[in-house]
């Protein structure tokens, strides 16, 4: 979703106590077996940003009597929802669930805020039905551990100009070497290959993702930091080289002017996930019918590998005293087909689930981007993610720190790769004055 992405910018205050993430966490595990029915009717509370949730969570409802979810709107996670959450962790009056994306949910793992679902059967039992990497990023790949429910993922692809591709006879990047080749062509025709943004960190996580890159680890007691390994090089390398030739724009994402590179037909392509597909029918509508997709550039041709940019989990918090309950409807939130059609079409989450694909809604020609069957391409891509890409437990933090050097880079002011260095010794210090282990 548009706001989504558009909320990282904002630097979420908030401290960390000292605390370890290991996989030992007595009672993340003690609260994980005590998973079991109520044996008496019982109210949820829900805090989430999703539009239309309420229409949801009413169907529920209907259908279950004795398990009602009474649901709470806020802003989204980086808008003020986080914020309130962690104080509401500290005052022990946070609500039973909590909407939190898969790259904020480390620093709730690390505060002790989320209850391990692991001892609810109905939950272990449920994780053939995830798509793998996404169950992935509610585990941190810690075996008999489960931190959340995955709710909606943010595959990759190649948004592009078909009409402008064609009549330039500019083939179609499949490489990411004949995307730089084709931004060539593209500013010889008076337009760009696309715009990098400055503050979308995330977004440029996808590509090292896609790449191999690996961010961060853990090994059940400290945390590393590699937000300068090879394959983040080489991204980061790539990208500055078309921003020395000026082969992009540097217009500021998610404003009035970055509509308009796309709807002036100025910006001919966008890397982005599944969601970009509303962001840009909304921001460049004098286009229609001129879009289409194909899957990412890829770093080797033949390869099939997508990045993710994107997605979210529904949590149960610690001081839940209904953690089945909860459970069972962040279960059919997020795996039901009457859940994943509605939530798709009141807010265009893309499911987690390997069905979720199969939903009608998303197997039919889409106008906008003249009646191609666009979700096929994404469905495709979500199998393509690698499964081990781990999140920091201070993210906000470490995306406002790049942010900044990203900002020099685009004006010439340093490098691409000095920002990730600054950004990677900048977390490490974070971690350090936070308590959280940090090995270098």
């Amino acid at each position: 979703m548009r706001v989504r992405a558009g909320s990282i910018a904002v630097l979420l205050a908030f401290s960390l106590g000292a605390c370890s993430s290991g996989s030992d966490d007595s009672s993340s595990t003690e609260a994980g077996s005590a998973c079991a029915p109520a044996g008496a009717p019982v109210t949820l509370t829900y805090t989430t940003w999703i539009p239309g949730i309420e229409k949801v969570v009413d169907v529920w409802n209907k259908a279950n009597p004795d398990i009602q979810v009474k649901v709470q709107t806020g802003p989204n996670g980086n808008g003020g929802t986080y914020a309130n959450f962690f104080n509401q962790l500290k005052a022990g009056n946070a609500p039973d669930l909590g909407h939190i994306e898969y790259d904020a949910l480390p620093s709730f793992r690390v505060q002790d805020g989320l209850t391990d679902l692991a001892g609810c059967d109905i939950v272990t039992q449920s994780q053939s039905k995830f798509i793998d990497w996404t169950w992935n990023q509610v585990t941190f790949g810690e075996q008999g551990h489960v931190y959340g429910i995955p709710q909606d993922a943010g595959p990759m692809g190649l948004f592009y100009r078909k009409d402008l591709f064609e009549k330039n006879n500019i083939p179609v990047p499949t490489t990411w070497e004949e995307y730089a080749a084709a931004a060539e062509k593209v500013k010889a025709a008076g337009g760009y290959i696309t715009n990098f943004s400055q503050s979308d960190i995330n977004q440029f996580a996808g590509l090292v993702w896609q790449a191999g890159g690996h961010w961060f680890g853990n090994d059940g007691t400290n945390w590393t930091v590699t937000m300068t390994d090879e394959p983040t090089k080489k991204v980061a390398d790539y990208w500055q080289g078309l921003i020395d030739k000026k082969l992009v724009s540097s217009v500021p994402p998610w404003t009035p002017e970055w509509d308009n590179a796309y709807n002036s037909s100025s910006a001919w392509t966008w890397v982005s996930a599944v969601w970009g597909a509303n962001s840009i029918l909304a921001g460049a509508p004098k286009t229609s019918g001129k879009w289409a997709v194909a899957p990412m550039p890829q770093w080797s041709a033949g390869e099939k590998v997508a990045g993710n940019w994107g997605g979210s989990s529904t949590a149960v918090f610690k001081n839940s005293k209904h953690p089945y309950e909860a459970a069972k409807f962040a279960l059919w939130l997020n795996t039901s087909t009457e859940a994943l059609t509605l939530l798709n079409k009141e807010a265009q989450l893309y499911p987690a689930t390997k069905e979720g694909a199969s939903l009608p809604a998303l197997k039919e020609g889409v106008e906008f981007y003249g009646g191609q069957k666009i979700y096929d391409v994404f469905a495709e891509a979500s199998t393509q993610v690698k499964p081990d890409f781990t999140w920091g437990p201070t993210m906000t933090k470490t995306y406002a720190d790049a942010s900044d050097g990203f900002k020099k880079a685009v004006t010439g002011q340093e490098t691409l790769t000095k920002a990730l260095e600054d950004a990677q010794a900048s977390t490490i210090a974070t971690l350090k004055s936070q308590s959280i282990p940090v090995k270098e």
